[in-house]
C-alpha cells in the first residue's frame, strides 16, 4: 500500500505509532517498525537529551528500519533542554521527527539543515495550514476523538480530514481515534495519505506498559473517555477513573476561576505510576474514544499487517461491488 507517506518516511504501510507519554520506548518503536510502520520513541519521556540518546541506540539495535522521534514542545516557564534533545536526535542519525504542541517553527532549521523530515500534529486546518508555511514536510491531522489533546474547536475526522484535504498542498495522515482497517480505508478515502494511531498501540503485545493498562482498553467502551482541562484550554482525552471523576468535579465547582494548582494532583507525574505500576487511579491518563474498538492485544505484527491486509480487501471488494 503505497503512498506519499510511505515514499517520505521510507515506509512499508502507511501507519504510524504518535509519541505517547511512558509508552513510547525503544521497545516500542522498533516493534512497529518491523511490523512495518514507522515507530516513533517520546523524546520528552527521557529525562535527559543523554538519555534520548541512549535510548536511540538501543532502538537502532533493535530494528533497521526507519524510526522516528517525537518531540512535545510544552508552554511553560521551566523549558526542556530542546536543543540538546535535538542535538541527541541528529547525532543518532534519525531522519524523522514528529512534533506536537506549541509550532516547531524556531527549530526546524537545525532540523532541516540535518536533512529530517519533520511531521507536525494539529488539531485545526488553520494550525496545519501554518505548519505547511512554515516548512513542515507532512502533517498529522489530529480529530476530536484523539486521546491526549485534541485542541479547543472540538472537529471530529469525518469533517476534518475532508477540510484539510481541501486546503493542504502537502501530504497528511488521519489521527484520532483511529484503530481498525475499515478507519484505515476511510481515511484514504478522505484524503490521507495513512493513518496515525495512539491508543490503538498500547493494547499490543510489545507495549512496554503494565497489563493493567492494556486490560483497562480492552474493558473500555467509547463512553468511557473525559474532557479534562478544558476550564484551562488545555483540554486532554483521558479515560476515566476515580481521579479524574473527582478533578471533573473540582473544575465544576471552581468554573472558569479553574488554575493548574486545583489540578495538579490528578495530572502531576502520575505516568510512571500508571503506565509501569498499573495503578490505575492515580490520575489522568490520555486514551481515545477508539478504546471502544480494542477488542484484543495482538503483537503489532498482528495489528499492523492484519489492517494493511483487511484494508486491501475491503478496497477490492467495495470497488468489484460498485462497478458491477
Amino acid at each position: 500500500m503505497k503512498t506519499k507517506i510511505t515514499e517520505m518516511f521510507g515506509i512499508e504501510h502507511p501507519v504510524i505509532q504518535g509519541g505517547m507519554h511512558y509508552v513510547g520506548f525503544a521497545e516500542m518503536a522498533a516493534a512497529v517498525s518491523n511490523a512495518g510502520g514507522l515507530g516513533i520513541i517520546t523524546g520528552l519521556t527521557q529525562r535527559t537529551p543523554e538519555d534520548l540518546a541512549k535510548e536511540i541506540e538501543k532502538c537502532k539495535g533493535m530494528t533497521d528500519k526507519p524510526f522516528g522521534v517525537n518531540l512535545t514542545f510544552l508552554p511553560g516557564f521551566a523549558a526542556p533542554d530542546y536543543p540538546g534533545y535535538i542535538k541527541a536526535i541528529i547525532d543518532g542519525g534519525v531522519k524523522i521527527v514528529e512534533t506536537a504542541g506549541r509550532s516547531p517553527e524556531a527549530y526546524l532549521p537545525a532540523l532541516k539543515e540535518a536533512g529530517i523530515k519533520v511531521i507536525h500534529k494539529c488539531t485545526s486546518v488553520r494550525h496545519s495550514l501554518k505548519a505547511e508555511r512554515i516548512g513542515c514536510d507532512a502533517v498529522s491531522v489530529d480529530g476530536f476523538e484523539c486521546g491526549g489533546h485534541p485542541g479547543e474547536d472540538d472537529i471530529p475526522n469525518m469533517i476534518l480530514l475532508p477540510r484539510a484535504a481541501e486546503e493542504l498542498k502537502i501530504p497528511f495522515v488521519a489521527s484520532g481515534g483511529i484503530g481498525n482497517a475499515q478507519q484505515l480505508v476511510a481515511a484514504l478515502a478522505l484524503g490521507a495519505e495513512g493513518i496515525n494511531m495512539g491508543t490503538r498501540f498500547i493494547a499490543t503485545k510489545e507495549a512496554p506498559v503494565h497489563q493493567n493498562v492494556k486490560d483497562a482498553l480492552v474493558e473500555a467502551s467509547e463512553l468511557d473517555t473525559r474532557l479534562v482541562m478544558r476550564p484551562l484550554r488545555n483540554t486532554e482525552r483521558v479515560l476515566t477513573n476515580a481521579a479524574v471523576e473527582k478533578m471533573l468535579a473540582v473544575e465544576k465547582e471552581k468554573g472558569d476561576a479553574t488554575t493548574i494548582e486545583d489540578v495538579a494532583e490528578f495530572v502531576g507525574g502520575v505516568y510512571p505510576q500508571i503506565m509501569q505500576e498499573g495503578t490505575m487511579e492515580a490520575g489522568a491518563w490520555s486514551c481515545g474514544m477508539v478504546a471502544g474498538l480494542i477488542h484484543d492485544i495482538p503483537t503489532c505484527d498482528e495489528l499492523v499487517g492484519g489492517m494493511v491486509k483487511e484494508a486491501e480487501g475491503i478496497i477490492k471488494d467495495r470497488m468489484q461491488k460498485f462497478a458491477s
